[in-house]
């Protein structure tokens, strides 16, 4: 691998990371040594990489510091495609078309070989498409988290019993049978999730949730035991 190589794929670890990391595991993780990790640091932000820490405490990007564009290997290519067409089959017709958008637009970009991958995968998604209410309750609660605001849905639990709902919601979760919201219940007073194939008359209210979402999302991660 080149210097250049290695200081790529240095900017690349340290951008998939949102905390410190020490200078140990980097230099593990990209099979150098100790010293030769920190002379590459030093490097990175002569040129203007906004890289905060020093040895002994660890290093982090600093957020909003973007790369310039870099080429796809197929390895990449072959795992954007399979994501992309993943939500194609289970999101709402709004996440379906962006996601076949966004596959256009990195294919634009690439060379023939490498664009040949996008119509010719290796790699395919099983179908498992969203039923008539869960494609109706997606784009709402889409709409509720992006904004936000707190949502309102009638409920029907496991056993068919009906409630009215106002959560604060946090996030949704696409598994392979079912879309789940997370949320907080003011009726229950705690975090509960969802199915959104059980939830009927779904509406964003115009009321602004109390906490930030990102708050609440970092309360339910303890709550579930999901932080580390």
């Amino acid at each position: 691998m080149s210097r250049a190589e290695r200081l790529l794929d240095l900017m690349q670890n340290l951008r998939r990371r949102r905390r410190p990391v020490a200078g140990s595991a980097l230099a593990e993780e990209l099979g150098v040594s100790l010293r030769t990790l920190y002379r590459d640091i030093a490097a990175l932000q002569a040129q203007g990489a906004a890289i905060e820490g020093e040895a002994g405490f660890g290093y982090v990007l600093k957020p909003g510091f973007t790369l310039p564009p870099l080429m796809f290997t197929l390895e990449e290519v072959e795992a954007l495609a399979l994501g992309a067409r993943w939500v194609e089959g289970r999101a709402d017709k709004g996440l379906s078309r962006a996601a076949e958008d966004a596959l256009a637009k990195i294919a634009a970009v690439l060379p023939p070989e490498r664009a040949a991958a996008l119509d010719w995968p290796t790699l395919l998604a099983g179908a498992g498409r969203a039923g008539a209410a869960e494609s109706a309750a997606l784009p709402v609660v889409r709409k509720a988290l992006s904004e936000e605001r707190k949502l309102r849905f009638a409920y029907a639990d496991k056993d068919g019993r009906p409630s009215d709902r106002i959560v604060w919601p946090i996030a949704v979760g696409f598994f392979e049978q079912v879309r789940m919201l997370a949320a907080w219940c003011e009726t229950r007073e705690a975090f509960r999730h969802f199915r959104l194939d059980r939830m009927a008359v779904v509406a964003a209210l115009d009321e602004k949730l109390p906490k930030p979402r990102r708050t609440l999302l970092r309360d339910w991660r303890l709550a579930e035991g999901l932080e580390e």
